[in-house]
Formats: C-alpha cells, sequence, structure tokens
C-alpha cells in the first residue's frame, strides 16, 4: 500500500491512441514483427514522489477470428511521467488501441522545505 504524506495529491488523467495498425497493414494487424508498442507519458505537473499509475484499455478494435492476447504496463513510473506498454504475441491480431490512463500521488507543497 502507498501510504501519502502530503496534503496535497495530485490526480492526472488521459486517453491515448497508442497505434492504429489497421490502415497501413503495420505489425499489430499482421500479426509478424515486433509485437510491442511504448509510448512515454509526460504528466502535467511534476510529482513530489512517482506516482500510482493504472492503465486499462478504452478501446480494443481486434480480429475476432484470433484468440485476445495482451498484457498493458506502466513502466518506469518517475516524478515526470511514465512508459506505457502494449505486448501481444501467438496469432493475435489488434487494428488500433486507445489506453486510458490515471496517475495519483503526492505533490509538493509551499511549505515544504529542502534543506541541503
Amino acid at each position: 500500500m502507498k501510504k501519502l504524506r502530503s496534503h496535497t495529491t495530485g490526480v492526472d488523467s488521459g486517453d491515448v491512441i497508442l497505434f492504429s495498425d489497421y490502415e497501413d497493414g503495420g505489425e499489430m494487424w499482421t500479426g509478424r514483427g515486433q509485437r510491442e508498442r511504448r509510448r512515454h507519458i509526460k504528466f502535467s505537473e511534476e510529482y513530489k514522489t512517482p506516482p500510482t499509475v493504472q492503465l486499462s484499455p478504452s478501446l480494443w478494435d481486434l480480429d475476432a477470428a484470433t484468440i485476445m492476447r495482451a498484457d498493458i504496463a506502466a513502466e518506469s513510473v518517475t516524478k515526470s511521467g511514465f512508459d506505457m506498454v502494449f505486448r501481444t504475441w501467438g496469432d493475435t491480431r489488434i487494428a488500433r488501441i486507445r489506453i486510458a490512463w490515471m496517475a495519483i500521488g503526492e505533490m509538493s507543497e509551499l511549505d515544504d522545505w529542502d534543506v541541503v
């Protein structure tokens, strides 16, 4: 459990089309080649400490003839951003995906002291 020590809690969020491979015959749609996509997401303000980041698919556009396999993760979370990562494998064919994200964490306050 993450315990917040600040009275100021920040919540940031967004909704990102991570890829759309259907139109141009991209690797996620053809089922061949690189089966991982990454995008760096920058928070609108820097957190005091790395926040907790939650990801969820907000749009799935999949081939109905294949099995749906997916791994969605927030990696390399820092005070200023994170890497959104989507992976699939096997014969799964994905035309496009949009991912919603939300970050919750401590924000700096005016009364914070940085003693050096």
